[in-house]
């Protein structure tokens, strides 16, 4: 019997609304001044789903751009794992959705449920069913949001950070060691309390009551998540170096969900990585939970700091409380194509960082 193959990524897809939320725009409606919105949290715009757009319509924009990156039809998908918090509706799972729209008529779909750290735990459950011996090759994970539809506008707390957005990867065999070590996860369920959107589901269905007490829009203590993320982070950074017998000095890049940038580059030089070995993309994207990991892979191989070889942490953490850890070594996809590099966006100094509310 053949060993188990290795599963890494393969290649990459991503898809933002076109229409861009400016801070001026978020701190009218939410009280502050825009000064306020780069000092505190490092975002400096967001893009926001048009009416008529939904998970699903990002979402399958992105896997259809990750499988043409990677030289594949949707018919080759034996699995389709989504990750999100703002579904089309609650049932069926979006993903079921996303495989009607790619024509992966081959795939089980299903999706995930882990907050901001949806896609590691979907990663996770494409890369174990991919080595189970089920003869399956390939998987789409997907992490995909559409905060726009859930955030006050009025508070402060959330609608400077959270934002829409999808990205896709398509996981596959890779050759020798490459591809994903060892996947941990973990969940502590008493914060679930932290950030959430309390009506809507079976413990407050929709009423006029919930309706009029804004209890579906995403309700967040920014300090106890600010806090947790500032105690986790160094954990699951250092469970994933010692599971995998390295040091800080042995990656080649960090790649993280993105809170807000100036949250994420102070963990990361308190826990001692380089600020040129971290990618930051939450600056021109903002919150984008579950597609937040994805987003900032594809990010950092359209800017070609992603080579064959190159050792790349990631780290996840996010409502529930959630979160995780792996090493990923990066293979390029044997018929893949690398898209063009992007302009630089412009960087933000963290050095104003105040205890940025989450």
């Amino acid at each position: 019997m053949s060993p188990a193959p290795s599963i890494g990524v393969l290649a990459t897809g991503t898809c933002l609304p076109e229409r861009i939320l400016t801070n001026d725009e978020v701190a009218e409606a939410a009280g502050v001044d825009p000064g306020w919105i780069v000092q505190r949290t490092g975002v400096l715009r967001r893009h926001v789903a048009e009416p008529d757009q939904a998970a699903s319509d990002l979402a399958a924009e992105a896997v259809r751009k990750a499988l043409a990156a990677a030289g594949l039809p949707a018919s080759s998908l034996g699995l389709l794992v989504l990750a999100t918090s703002t579904p089309d509706e609650l049932g069926p799972s979006t993903a079921c959705r996303v495989q009607a729209l790619v024509g992966a008529d081959r795939a089980v779909a299903f999706d995930v449920a882990a907050a901001c750290s949806g896609w590691l735990f979907a990663a996770r459950v494409a890369h174990d069913w991919l080595r189970s011996g089920t003869g399956e090759r390939y998987a789409a994970v997907v992490g995909v949001e559409v905060y726009s539809r859930f955030v006050d506008p009025a508070d402060r707390a959330t609608a400077v950070l959270f934002a829409d957005g999808a990205a896709a990867t398509i996981l596959g065999p890779v050759p020798g060691d490459g591809g994903f070590a060892q996947i941990r996860l973990g969940s502590d369920g008493t914060g679930a309390g932290d950030v959430l959107i309390p009506a809507g589901g079976s413990r407050l269905p929709a009423s006029p009551q919930t309706l009029a007490a804004r209890r579906h829009k995403v309700h967040m203590d920014g300090r106890a998540v600010r806090d947790f993320i500032l105690r986790i982070f160094p954990e699951v950074l250092g469970d994933a170096l010692d599971r995998n017998g390295l040091r800080l000095a042995d990656v080649d890049l960090l790649v993280s969900h993105q809170p807000n940038p100036l949250l994420l580059r102070r963990a990361a030089v308190d826990a001692g990585l380089p600020e040129d070995r971290v990618v930051i993309v939450g600056h021109e994207v903002g919150n984008i939970g579950a597609a937040s990991i994805p987003y900032a892979l594809a990010s950092a191989d359209r800017d070609g700091r992603l080579r064959s070889g190159s050792r790349v942490l990631v780290t996840a953490f996010g409502a529930g409380l959630t979160w995780g850890s792996t090493v990923l070594t990066w293979t390029r996809a044997p018929h893949g194509t690398v898209p063009p590099p992007r302009t630089e966006t412009p960087r933000t100094d963290n050095s104003r960082f105040e205890g940025a509310q989450l």
